[in-house]
């Protein structure tokens, strides 16, 4: 199968959707698919505003277009809300293309949080966006739950995976962060304000916090919060690490769909502490993690939780289950269009 992936979110971004739609189409191309990613980096773009990591590309519908019939694809996969896959919408609707979109992100919380506007307003632009789709992938219940009460009810289950090479139990922990004061506190991510960084470096419990990753709030936070300990980005075999010297995982977001750290680190045998939101509350369950309005009593809660079985639940992420169900969403074109 031929499929087309239109996406304002790629590489150099190191969020949870550029992670998961490399991790899919990894797993697409090892079964023989042919995948093509229509990403900002194929363009001239723009930073954007307050978040100069992400480029938002600056192009023609023609354009797009054009890439996505050199292509020929079997399905068009539109993965996110942003200009770029705003002009293929466009494309798509006007040749009458059947296509499927993605909700990866709380993008109404997302902007209110960074810009103040009224959620509200910005769920009309997914309304508007989404309304077309023959189908809408999100991650889930609580997710699907919110598109169906904002008018969109076309909307299709797509779970998310742990690489399991990577994270699993019984990993060497990071020789700095194992040496910090105990419990150990980890948060990885982006480090900026939607992710509610400060009621996680806020919260009274004792121990050493440790923030893994960078983001346009690291500067801020680090002078504001010099108790806590900066670790910048890390990848691969040395998140692993990271999350292997934890004693608990803080998750203090309310804006996420999903959040693939919670379950890399429960395949890590580390427990969660999180917010009772959207989130958390489709991952997180009693025996793994716990979760509270205090998130200084979840985190009290949730150390108290068994590390094996925190180990065994991460397991039952797949990026293969997740690739199966991006694929079985997907709304082929009409054969004879794509011989055309």
């Amino acid at each position: 199968m031929r499929i087309a992936i239109v996406t304002d979110a790629w590489e150099p971004q190191v969020n949870g959707v550029v992670r998961t739609l490399q991790s899919v189409r990894e797993v697409l191309e090892r079964y023989g698919h042919k995948v093509i990613v229509i990403s900002p980096d194929l363009f001239y773009s723009l930073p954007m505003p307050t978040y100069p990591e992400i480029r938002l590309a600056i192009t023609r519908v023609k354009s797009v277009g054009a890439m996505i019939e050199e292509f020929a694809p079997h399905a068009i996969h539109l993965a996110t809300e942003g200009p770029l896959c705003v002009a293929a919408r466009r494309w798509c609707l006007r040749e009458e293309r059947p296509f499927t979109t993605a909700y990866h992100t709380q993008f109404p919380d997302y902007v209110s949080a960074r810009s103040g506007v009224p959620a509200e307003w910005i769920w009309r632009y997914i309304r508007w966006f989404h309304s077309p789709s023959a189908a809408i992938l999100a991650s889930t219940p609580s997710i699907r739950q919110s598109l169906v009460d904002h008018g969109l009810d076309q909307v299709v289950h797509w779970g998310r995976g742990v690489d399991l090479k990577h994270y699993h139990p019984g990993l060497a922990p990071h020789p700095v962060i194992a040496g910090f004061e105990g419990p150990i506190q980890l948060y990885v991510g982006r480090v900026a304000v939607e992710k509610n960084l400060e009621a996680f470096l806020q919260s009274s419990h004792p121990g050493t916090k440790v923030v893994v990753g960078d983001g346009p709030s690291r500067n801020w936070l680090e002078t504001h919060y010099p108790h806590a300990r900066f670790m910048g980005p890390m990848f691969g075999d040395e998140l692993a690490s990271a999350y292997a010297a934890a004693d608990v995982f803080v998750f203090p977001s309310r804006t996420d769909t999903f959040g693939l750290v919670m379950i890399e680190a429960l395949a890590c045998g580390v427990p969660v502490a999180a917010y009772p939101v959207t989130g958390p509350i489709d991952i997180v369950t009693p025996e793994t993690g716990a979760m509270d309005e205090d998130l200084t009593v979840a985190i009290g809660e949730a150390l108290k939780k068994n590390r094996a079985a925190c180990a065994a639940y991460g397991r039952t992420f797949t990026w293969e289950a997740s690739a199966r169900q991006f694929l079985n969403a997907l709304v082929p074109l009409d054969e004879e269009e794509v011989a055309a």
